[in-house]
């Protein structure tokens, strides 16, 4: 969405006649597909982009920085998507564990046996946007929020520390549980559409502990695939990882989980609403103008 803004900015400094309407049709565009993707309701993104859009037209001509700019959209349609009337029904109001979201030794084991994966093969082929959008709106608001901003829009853990007012550190907490968390659900939908007959077997087990040597891997697997581990603890995950075949599928498919997020698709707002309501935002900004003559 950076590109979007930047030319945003290029075309409000322009002397161009229209730039002012073009640069509001990109900025729907960027404000409509954060807004569905963290609201998960074509209306509440439709009223979001509209809302964003009449508090930020006053202020589109003093804005000469690509990236305040992007801030203060993204601070204001985020403020608007929580407080939206239409709430998820999956969404659980609760802070998520750690403990919860790693994998025990059983669910290792069966990663280990399903051999190795292609991160790129099953962000391809696994999931539709639908389902990943479904799993998305599960997480609850305050994690849903990190994930689409900094895996799904492109921004920096710094960016999303400013919007949120989060301190980074909570930021890259946050990130991790929420890509945990997404791939439990991705990976439990794509377990059970392997199913195709019922098998006739003894119940099955109840969960086993895992392995205390994988346990303490897991809460650093996000800062490793994101480059931001220091190096004795890099060394460290990667001489476990090469003895350790079920961690090394759990990582697979913890990547496939972070690579689906970042080539999902943006959703588009209705094109005719969208040109109804910037008519009415150009009507609006060219009589506060000739106000000031």
């Amino acid at each position: 969405m950076r590109a979007e803004i930047e030319s945003a900015i290029r075309l409000l400094r322009s002397s161009d006649p229209d730039a002012v309407e073009k640069a509001l049709a990109l900025l729907q565009d960027t404000v409509f597909s954060f807004s569905m993707r963290v609201c998960g309701q074509r209306e509440d993104a439709e009223d979001t982009m509209q809302e964003v859009l009449v508090k930020s037209l006053p202020y589109l001509p003093k804005f000469d920085n690509p990236r305040a700019l992007l801030v203060w959209l993204y601070k204001v349609a985020k403020n608007r998507c929580l407080m939206s009337r239409r709430k998820s029904k999956f969404a659980p109001m609760q802070n998520l564990s750690l403990e919860e979201l790693m994998p025990d030794r059983k669910e290792l084991e069966s990663l280990r046996q399903d051999g190795g994966i292609n991160p790129e093969a099953l962000a391809i082929r696994s999931e539709s946007a639908h389902r990943l959008r479904e799993a998305i709106q599960k997480l609850p608001p305050q994690y849903r929020i990190v994930l689409v901003m900094r895996d799904m829009e492109g921004l920096t853990d710094d960016e999303v520390a400013e919007i949120t007012g989060l301190r980074p550190g909570t930021v890259r907490v946050r990130l991790h549980r929420a890509r945990l968390f997404v791939r439990k659900e991705l990976s439990q939908r794509h377990s059970r559409s392997r199913r195709t007959r019922p098998v006739t077997a003894a119940p099955a087990p109840q969960a086993l502990p895992r392995p205390a040597r994988c346990k303490a891997m897991f809460a650093e697997l996000s800062n490793y695939l994101d480059e931001q581990l220091d190096d004795s603890l890099c060394t460290e995950l990667e001489k476990h990882m090469r003895g350790c075949e079920p961690c090394q599928a759990f990582l697979s498919t913890l990547e496939s989980t972070i690579l689906q997020c970042r080539q999902s698709p943006k959703d588009s707002p209705n094109r005719r609403k969208a040109s109804v309501i910037r008519k009415e935002l150009m009507e609006s900004y060219e009589r506060a103008l000739a106000g000031q003559k």
